[in-house]
């Protein structure tokens, strides 16, 4: 995600000085906190690693790749009591995963900032294409609409590039789709090497293929995930710790079904039943084979997969942008299903996503008749409308779904 850029830059940014220390493969660093974790001993090993003098006023301390060095992580609670005016940032790959290793963890001393890809506005704003954030920030549907085609035209582009910084960026300097396709596939490897690295033997191997099955899990019509699917006669109870270390991990987002939309949602799961989602639709788009080709095809993109590319494009978007926290429901004789539902300020709004234009939505109007709810919502590629009991939301306006400033 670009977590090492991120904190250099606000260490620039906002500080005189940055003591930057990364505990990726530095034996040195990794032996001064297996001692005693006094800070000032800390601090002057810290001065010796980087050659900063450490002032407290100005200088911004800075952890990188913390999971390598558990001790690092509980000495953060010794920071917080004894100097409690010493900015720290520590920066982590699968922290999730390494939180469950019986690290202790200064519950109450941290502050958390959870970092995703880049959102469809982000990607805009990186792009050039400031005026287009700026609309969707109004909400002035009118003009939003005016421009509808540059917004599609974008929407395409994000679609296979995604929001992986480095691809991105790569795509932004030369304007190479294979380029950023590339650093998918490097990230791929990547993360199948970190498997191993990570999860021991016949862990590893259940990660690696629930890794690998997720991409056609989501190409089904039904994109519910089925544990036959990975081998035959695989069982929930063999593969739910695989499951948990890539949602863990953040490589995975798991959307678990409901049985009816309460209040509040979390406490209506149905944990045995769930979709999973890769973190970045860039990422599904390679690991499925989506090929450059496609983006010339017309709106033929976004009817790829059944319109996985589209639901993953959109949990995303709720997860990152608007800081919601998706659910689906399907009805017990599995005759109906709203693929997406989310509750905000005490309210309960059921989701529609559709690849293209198409506007039939029986099974939402099914379950707004069964469920009086606030008006329900359709994301598609048709304009913004509003209905009696609907609204339609164009597919590059989700950042409008839900105003969290």
């Amino acid at each position: 995600m670009g977590k090492t850029w991120l904190v250099r830059e606000f260490g620039q940014a906002n500080f005189e000085k940055t003591a930057y220390v990364t505990f990726q493969e530095n034996l040195g660093m990794m032996a001064v906190f297996a001692g005693s974790l006094e800070p000032q001993r800390l601090l002057e090993a810290i001065e010796v690693d980087t050659g900063v003098r450490i002032d407290p006023q100005n200088t911004l301390v800075v952890f990188d790749e913390i999971q390598e060095c558990p001790r690092a992580l509980t000495a953060l609670k010794m920071f917080n009591e004894q100097c409690p005016g010493l900015a720290i940032v520590a920066a982590g790959s699968l922290l999730g995963v390494a939180l469950h290793q019986g690290i202790s963890f200064p519950v109450g001393k941290v502050e958390h900032l959870d970092l995703y890809p880049l959102t469809f506005t982000e990607f805009l704003l990186a792009t050039g294409d400031s005026a287009l954030v700026e609309l969707l920030k109004k909400r002035d549907f009118s003009l939003i609409t005016a421009f509808r085609e540059k917004y599609i035209d974008a929407l395409k582009r994000y679609y296979f590039i995604g929001g992986m910084p480095e691809a991105v960026q790569l795509y932004v300097d030369k304007g190479d789709y294979q380029a950023a396709r590339d650093v998918h596939q490097r990230l791929l490897y990547d993360y199948e090497h970190d498997f191993s690295k990570y999860a021991a033997g016949d862990l590893a191997e259940r990660i690696r293929l629930v890794w690998d099955s997720a991409p056609a899990q989501l190409a089904k019509e039904n994109r519910k995930f089925i544990y036959s699917a990975l081998k035959p006669g695989a069982r929930a109870r063999s593969y739910e710790v695989a499951i948990q270390w890539l949602v863990d991990s953040g490589l995975l987002l798991r959307v678990n079904r409901v049985i009816k939309p309460g209040l509040p949602l979390k406490g209506y799961q149905d944990i045995g039943a769930f979709k999973l989602f890769l973190l970045d639709i860039g990422l599904l788009g390679a690991a499925s084979g989506l090929q450059v080709s496609t983006l010339i095809q017309g709106n033929g993109l976004f009817s790829e997969f059944k319109g996985a590319l589209t639901e993953q494009y959109v949990c995303q978007q709720m997860l990152a942008e608007n800081r919601l926290r998706p659910y689906y429901w399907s009805a017990d004789n599995s005759r109906g299903e709203v693929d997406l539902l989310y509750e905000q300020s005490g309210d309960i709004y059921p989701v529609e996503v559709k690849a293209e234009e198409n506007l039939r939505s029986r099974s939402l109007k099914a379950f707004v008749d069964r469920y009086p709810l606030t008006k329900a919502i359709r994301i598609s590629m048709a304009d913004y409308k509003e209905q009696d009991w609907l609204t339609n939301i164009p597919l590059y306006a989700v950042s409008t779904l839900a105003r969290t400033d």
